[in-house]
């Protein structure tokens, strides 16, 4: 495939679906979406639309009962959907994309030093030698805040913000070209969260790192995003440049969610989603938002394509057909 120079990441029509005793999870739906290099895509949406799976399916991180795994995963010019699971682990995983995942803090070994656990990576995928690994953690610590000597302090010693930061040094230690989040700042308060944020928008800048964030946070996303993807029910329904995005949305889903983000010094009430997402264990024929659209009609029975706009955003609707 074809990728333009700006190009880091291109995903075209990814699939992981998982079986279960009731059926086939259809986590991930045929996704298609672009990263840049340099720049953060926020991914959003409600809890159990399939967020987590897609950053798992983009790391190959696949569970015993993935049933279904396929499509393209281009970063550059490399389809790494094509590298056996050996080549994968030892060319991709930390060394090109790295991973915080979801309650990272909690994670660390409480009874391994700080230092040792982020060093253990460059170790690891880079080769390098103790010394020369903790040398390299040191520098992702002042690149994150996290002071010098904490790297021979344990987990239980630090706070939640700086075992976040710890962990967000441990995802840049190998200087990956991409560093996937998901829900960093969930279990934080709100200063927290913002210095989180401010700190990997000063990392993008310094280090040319490029981020997914997956978040249900519209509010503390919008901090870090130049694009975004909306994904319901396995699907990415709209993406779009983040300043027409917040301002702007396209889909109706994105719409109400833009419209229940509770505002400061304002007298209008958030306007929440009525009913729930479709079960991902039989999604429904159509427009798989129909049930909760207000603006559904006949048409929206069918599946409907991906319309790409003459400004470049897209949006899988069809109003915009």
């Amino acid at each position: 495939m074809d990728a333009t120079k700006n190009d880091l990441l291109m995903v075209r029509g990814l699939r992981l679906h998982f079986q279960t005793q009731k059926g086939v999870v259809q986590a991930v739906d045929g996704v298609d979406f672009d990263l840049a290099r340099n720049k953060a895509t926020v991914v959003i949406g409600e809890s159990g639309c399939g967020k987590s799976s897609l950053a798992k399916a983009i790391l190959r991180l696949l569970p015993r009962n993935a049933s279904t795994y396929d499509g393209e995963v281009w970063l550059r010019d490399e389809n790494i959907m094509e590298l056996n699971d050996e080549n994968f682990r030892k060319e991709v995983r930390w060394k090109k994309i790295s991973m915080v995942p979801q309650a990272a803090m909690n994670a660390l070994n409480p009874v391994m030093r700080i230092g040792d656990q982020v060093a253990e990576p460059a170790m690891v995928h880079l080769g390098l030698n103790k010394k020369d690994a903790l040398v390299q953690a040191l520098r992702m610590f002042e690149q994150v805040g996290v002071p010098a000597d904490f790297l021979h302090r344990y987990a239980f010693e630090l706070s939640g913000g700086m075992r976040q930061r710890a962990a967000l040094a441990m995802s840049l230690v190998t200087l990956p070209d991409l560093v996937i989040l998901d829900e960093p700042t969930s279990a934080l308060d709100v200063l927290t969260q913002a210095n989180i944020m401010n700190l990997m928008k000063r990392v993008k800048q310094e280090l040319d790192t490029s981020f997914i964030l997956i978040t249900h946070d519209i509010a503390t996303s919008s901090e870090l995003a130049d694009d975004v993807a909306v994904m319901y029910a396995g699907q990415i329904v709209e993406v779009s440049d983040a300043r027409r995005f917040f301002t702007s949305p396209l889909h109706p889903y994105s719409q109400k969610l833009m419209a229940s983000v509770p505002r400061l010094r304002e007298t209008i009430e958030p306007d929440f989603i009525t009913g729930q997402p479709p079960s991902l264990l039989n999604p429904p024929t159509g427009c798989r938002f129909a049930d909760r659209c207000q603006a559904r009609f006949d048409k929206c029975d069918e599946e409907p394509p991906t319309v790409v706009r003459e400004d470049g955003r897209k949006v899988k609707c069809w109003l915009y057909v």
